[in-house]
């Protein structure tokens, strides 16, 4: 019996340790939200954090996922529903053209800010380089990123801001 935590939640299966993270994801918590693409970890629609580091969910076994922490795009929106910062910079971009490769486009958008809050063109397109998008709307994911970073800076400054009075 495998152990670890899928979006906050402590979960268990014990499915063949050799199961792709993705299968379980989809066929035991229902978590459709995460994509399957290629199969090969070459196109980053399957992209999850798996103790926050953003993983190819395909071709990762559950068994790499004992005690750690996986985060999916179902966990992306607050506890609200109110969409994060990243999700609504989509929206405003209009990035999504198929949608498919989009979940695996915002999780790994999330790990860059994540880990640099004000990332320029190059770290961009660094980190997004293994997420394909079949639709070719790449400007439109950098500039997403751009705003969502600018929103999130906003945010942290306002809760700062209400912190100390």
């Amino acid at each position: 019996m495998l152990s670890f935590t899928v979006n906050g939640q402590q979960q268990q299966t014990d499915v063949d340790p050799a199961t792709p993270i993705l299968w379980v994801l989809r066929e035991q918590f229902g978590l459709n939200g995460t994509k399957f693409g290629c199969g090969v970890a070459q196109c980053g629609a399957c992209t999850v954090h798996l103790g926050g580091t953003p993983i190819r969910s395909c071709s990762v076994p559950i068994s790499a996922a004992a005690g750690q922490e996986i985060t999916t795009i179902e966990a992306m929106a607050g506890p609200d529903d109110q969409l994060h910062p990243l999700q609504q910079a989509w929206i405003d971009e209009q990035v999504p053209q198929c949608g498919y490769c989009q979940s695996g486009q915002l999780m790994s958008a999330m790990a860059l800010l994540n880990s640099n809050p004000s990332p320029d063109d190059s770290a961009i397109s660094a980190a997004m380089r293994g997420n394909v998008c079949r639709c070719g709307t790449y400007p439109r994911i950098r500039r997403a990123i751009h705003r969502a970073a600018k929103a999130m800076a906003s945010q942290a400054a306002e809760s700062t801001t209400e912190q100390t009075g």
